[in-house]
């Protein structure tokens, strides 16, 4: 019960081992050498001062560590979260102020608004794992995921390229980002301030080229501190370039986050997209961890942790945090064996916040853009998309409208995923509607197999056997009376209807009321129906609506074979012959 209660209680033992101890020691440094200025930059993304990202790096990554239920996940800013925050957030702070407002009132209205997000999303995320619906975060199916990321990333990495070129993106929060943003600043690339773009392209250089020859290296933070060393010795800033500047020294202190109704109904739709996809992108690299780890990962004990994180972080000044990729595979690579790597980052921000924020004052702001680019490179995968497809069309088309739909409706980027999610179910409930009904026929080995597909397969004219592959349900059931009264009609001399129902995992209370109506309208006609292979949670549901003894005892069976060897005994035949032309036993 207390490791329920506290989960870090199942690993806080292991450190007495101090190989352990030592493992998770260096993960942790080598973690926190990437977070830092992974993290100043990702702020960025949500719209906010550099030194909110150094805040999200330490509460909500201490919080999520001893909480969770991954040893090696590491929690904090990633770039897809960081741009929903902005994306939520920017519309609706710009519709609360007057006319004519400045930065400063922006801003103002702006950090605390992040904050009541935060608190939003983690108590959304800790209720799921709570209550132990994890489950409904399925709701995001894996193709839209697929196309709202590629869509997401393409989007982050083409709002930071004016930062590398040092020209101005033009227009708002709200203004469509392709034709009114982007256009702007292909406009404007005559004024690229050429230093700027200059540190830029060498921080790229230094992180490709590192990755290629030394891969080992911690690339970003190579980047960051050469170009921020040339930043000081060559003047950058005298130059005209953007650098970070005075970041605040200290912790973020406690805060309660800005609560108003307005705020609360505007931010409650995008706090929700923000926990589900944020999650999914916890979850799934927490399984994948696991996999190598061999530990077990429990998604309801994930989303607690990641929601008290969030709840924690939103006291203290964080916007909203998830699970990062490339931060929990240099944790798993770096050799974390527990959570306390994890505590080991958090600590070292920590540091950094007290003591080292002066250091960065010089950091140039188009190394940040370059760290973000090629952190959201990685996400772009248009191949993820042509498997999606040549597995499914029905989920293609969802993975493309997302991918679509995400790029039209920027900056709103939830309004993308939203499409996507709804057509997503919209296919499923499409699918489910028409599931495949196959006549049968006996094979030479026995077997019943579809008529369409195995031509000539010999048939009894006074049996009709037909499969019905899909549970039946309200939205199918009329589709499964009218196949059955066709595969009836199809064979006027018909006796008998085998319905085989191996496929039918699930009946609900319209589909029992139409097997109701349907044994009866059949047995109006002198046809009998025959059921094989039902499942018990179908067989449970029968005899507690009495459909059991409308059908009959008798016209159940476990297989089709028994029941079909009982039909000819019935019509006193033998069941051999032309119709069945080899018995399977």
């Amino acid at each position: 019960m207390l490791q329920k209660i506290f989960p870090f209680l199942s690993w806080i033992h292991e450190l007495k081992n101090p190989q352990i101890l030592r493992a998770d020691a260096i993960a942790g440094l080598t973690v926190a050498l990437v977070l830092i200025p992974q993290s100043m930059a990702y702020a960025t993304l949500a719209g906010l001062p550099e030194v909110f990202g150094l805040y999200i790096a330490f509460v909500p990554v201490f919080v999520a560590a001893l909480w969770g239920s991954s040893r090696q996940l590491g929690t904090g800013p990633v770039a897809v979260v960081s741009t929903m925050t902005a994306t939520t957030l920017a519309p609706i702070v710009v519709l609360s102020l007057q006319p004519g407002y400045t930065q400063e009132q922006f801003m103002a209205v702006y950090i605390p608004m992040a904050m009541l997000l935060t608190l939003l999303v983690g108590i959304f995320q800790f209720s799921l794992g709570l209550f132990r619906l994890g489950a409904i975060v399925n709701f995001l199916s894996h193709p839209v995921i697929v196309g709202f990321t590629n869509a997401a990333a393409l989007f982050i990495g083409l709002t930071q390229i004016s930062k590398v070129f040092g020209v101005e993106m033009p227009g708002g929060a709200s203004d469509h980002f392709l034709t009114v943003r982007i256009w702007g600043v292909i406009q404007n690339i005559v004024d690229t301030h050429m230093p700027t773009l200059v540190m830029g392209a060498s921080a790229f250089a230094i992180m490709i080229g590192l990755r290629k020859f030394l891969p080992r290296f911690p690339n970003v933070l190579v980047a960051v501190v050469l170009t921020t060393l040339a930043s000081y010795f060559l003047n950058f800033e005298g130059m005209g370039g953007k650098v970070v500047g005075k970041i605040p020294e200290g912790l973020p202190g406690f805060q309660l986050p800005g609560f108003s109704y307005e705020a609360l109904s505007g931010l409650l739709i995008g706090a929700i997209i923000i926990a589900m996809v944020g999650f999914m992108e916890a979850i799934s690299i927490a399984k994948a961890m696991a996999a190598k780890t061999k530990h077990r990962i429990d998604p309801n004990q994930e989303l607690i942790g990641q929601g008290l994180g969030n709840i924690a972080g939103s006291f203290f000044q964080s916007y909203p945090a998830s699970g990062s990729f490339s931060r929990s595979a240099v944790n798993l690579n770096a050799g974390a064996k527990t959570g306390f790597s994890s505590v080991v980052t958090a600590v070292l921000v920590l540091i950094t916040l007290l003591f080292l924020t002066p250091l960065l004052y010089h950091l140039p702001k188009a190394t940040l853009a370059a760290v973000v680019i090629m952190a959201v490179f990685g996400l772009i995968n248009f191949r993820s998309i042509k498997h999606i497809w040549n597995t499914n069309k029905h989920d293609g088309v969802a993975a493309i409208v997302t991918f679509v739909a995400t790029i039209g409706s920027a900056p709103k980027l939830d309004h993308g995923i939203m499409i996507g999610a709804v057509l997503a179910i919209i296919l499923y409930l499409y699918r489910t509607m028409y599931p495949r009904v196959a006549v049968l026929g006996r094979y030479k080995d026995g077997t019943l197999r579809d008529v369409e597909v195995y031509k000539d397969l010999p048939v009894d004219e006074n049996i009709t056997a037909v499969r019905f592959d899909g549970s039946l349900y309200f939205a199918n059931v009329s589709y499964f009376e009218e196949a059955m009264l066709k595969a009836v009609a199809d064979h006027p001399n018909v006796k008998y209807l085998l319905v085989v129902g191996d496929a039918i995992n699930q009946i609900d209370a319209s589909g029992e009321e139409v097997l109701h109506h349907l044994v009866e309208r059949l047995n109006e006609n002198q046809i009998t129906i025959v059921f094989s292979g039902l499942k018990r949670q179908i067989l449970d549901v029968m005899r507690a609506t009495n459909l059991y003894d409308i059908v009959g005892e008798q016209n159940i069976f476990s297989n089709e074979d028994l029941a079909l060897d009982s039909i000819y005994e019935w019509m006193g035949l033998d069941a051999s012959g032309a119709a069945c032309p080899l018995k399977r036993y």
